[in-house]
């Protein structure tokens, strides 16, 4: 069963962008796995919350801005 994780910023999405995210990976993965794959294929998509994760030891808050309107 292909499997695929995505951690990404807690609103840093909208929901129309990560069903878009769904679709274009199971396509991805059924381009190398072949056409059986498509009913087997898992996506997560995990919203880490503003603070949950750092990078260069600091920790990301998602700015304003950047955050997704639904």
């Amino acid at each position: 069963m292909p499997f695929a994780n995505f951690k990404l910023p807690q609103a840093a999405l909208s929901r129309a962008q990560k069903e878009e995210l769904v679709h274009r990976t199971t396509a991805m993965l059924v381009d190398y796995f072949g056409e059986g794959a498509r009913a087997h294929t898992m996506v997560l998509i995990e919203d880490v919350p503003d603070g949950g994760y750092a990078r260069a030891d600091e920790v990301f808050v998602v700015p304003e801005e950047w955050r997704a309107r639904e």
